[in-house]
């Protein structure tokens, strides 16, 4: 087993973050480049934004089949064969002839881009101490959002140069350099068992975890937060493509730099957990997030910015307490309820333009904050029924010793041949 801050530490954390890296590069670069691919392709906002949707859906189902397979087969391999599929992928993108085209190239790049985060961590426990799991786990979490900052930048700044096609020449070039690294350094498993994979036992387990209504209401928070969360970045980028703010593709991208709130977000979340109950911190970013959507409502780009920032911050807090109490309450097959969890978020996001398509289309960008509203008021009343749900069970615990002590003064008068 790899113990913490050695060496051999370093060099597979440092390889699982490159990974993480190059795989969240390649699912956002697009999104800056949307107001020109729909000017390029001649379609609405509904079907360009399809381009984001397709991918992360497609991504949600091969979460479902990697995790498994890899318990099979093995996780380095499907590490290092998706990443090379995703940077071809890439540089196909660039040469899609039509609208159709790219939409399929985005789908079998959204389910090869899955393979890395569905085994990721796995492998991280086959082959580290748990000491070294938890410092290199919240490493490769930061290189999730790190990478996702640096596609959308690096798309819309090559985009802004060289046009979309350029862009996606760029990821793919960056993938392809970056995969090399990433095969060199990633050691060989040693650690890792193969285990025949049963698939009703699979099937069961997910079954037990979609009818437990604490794990359940956590998906549904955590993939309607996120389905509002990462589409209206979608929807903002039309509405700051356009006067009287009139941004180009490199400055789209940085936008994206607002993300940096839901990392400070995320490493405030321990602290605020100490403090509150996982739920009501839940509640809190939720809040947060439909504050940060009202302050987008200003007419001035930096209002914009903050209001951004502040939704970042609100969401990473929620989903990084959704996504931890589902750790905590899943009773059996942490990995698959983990996984799970995952395919709720992803899919999530893949369905958020068609819910804020028809309020874009009537209201413009106030259309979108009052329908992120609508769903942050069902979020928000599921963390509060998992909040109530929490008090009740710790009511419930602190009642159970008070019985304790008549509960053994009964026992000391039975007969001594009673005993």
């Amino acid at each position: 087993m790899i113990a913490a801050r050695t060496p051999a530490w370093w060099r597979t954390t440092l390889a699982l973050c490159l990974g993480s890296f190059l795989v969240f590069i390649n699912l956002y670069a697009p999104q800056p480049l949307l107001p020109a691919l729909r000017e390029a392709f001649g379609v609405s906002t509904l079907a360009i934004s399809l381009v984001m949707s397709v991918a992360t859906l497609s991504l949600a189902a091969s979460l479902l089949v990697f995790g498994p397979l890899s318990d099979a087969i093995g996780r380095g391999a499907i590490m290092r064969l998706t990443l090379l599929a995703s940077g071809l992928l890439s540089l196909a993108l660039s040469l899609a002839p039509t609208f159709e085209a790219l939409l399929v190239l985005r789908a079998l790049q959204g389910f090869v881009l899955g393979g890395l985060p569905a085994v990721a961590i796995a492998w991280m426990g086959d082959e580290f101490e748990r000491p070294a799991l938890l410092s290199a786990v919240g490493l490769y979490i930061g290189a999730n959002s790190l990478g996702g900052i640096g596609g959308r930048v690096v798309g819309g700044a090559v985009a802004e140069i060289g046009g979309a096609s350029a862009s996606f020449l760029a990821v793919g070039a960056m993938t392809l350099v970056g995969l090399a690294l990433f095969w060199k350094l990633l050691p060989p498993a040693r650690a890792f068992t193969p285990r025949r994979f049963a698939l009703g036992g699979a099937l069961a387990d997910l079954g037990a975890h979609l009818v437990t209504p604490k794990l359940l209401g956590a998906y549904l928070l955590g993939g309607l937060n996120f389905m509002i969360f990462i589409n209206q970045y979608s929807y903002l980028t039309f509405r700051l493509a356009e006067a009287p703010f009139g941004l180009g593709a490199r400055l789209l991208g940085l936008i994206f730099l607002t993300y940096l709130g839901g990392t400070l977000g995320s490493s405030l979340s321990g602290r605020l957990a100490a403090r509150w109950s996982q739920p009501a911190c839940m509640m809190l970013g939720i809040l947060i997030l439909a504050g940060g959507t009202a302050m987008t409502l200003a007419g001035s780009l930096g209002w914009i910015i903050i209001g951004l920032s502040l939704n970042a911050f609100g969401f990473f807090l929620a989903h990084s307490m959704a996504s931890s109490w589902v750790g905590r309450h899943a009773r059996c097959a942490r990995g698959s309820a983990s996984a799970l969890y995952l395919v709720f978020y992803y899919g999530g996001a893949s369905l958020g333009g068609l819910w804020l398509e028809p309020f874009w289309r009537a209201a413009g960008w106030l259309g979108v904050a009052l329908a992120s509203w609508l769903v942050l008021g069902a979020t928000l009343a599921l963390a509060a029924w998992l909040w109530c749900g929490e008090r009740r069970e710790a009511q419930g615990a602190a009642l159970a010793p008070a019985s304790s002590p008549q509960t053994s003064s009964s026992r000391s008068t039975r007969p001594q041949a009673d005993l």
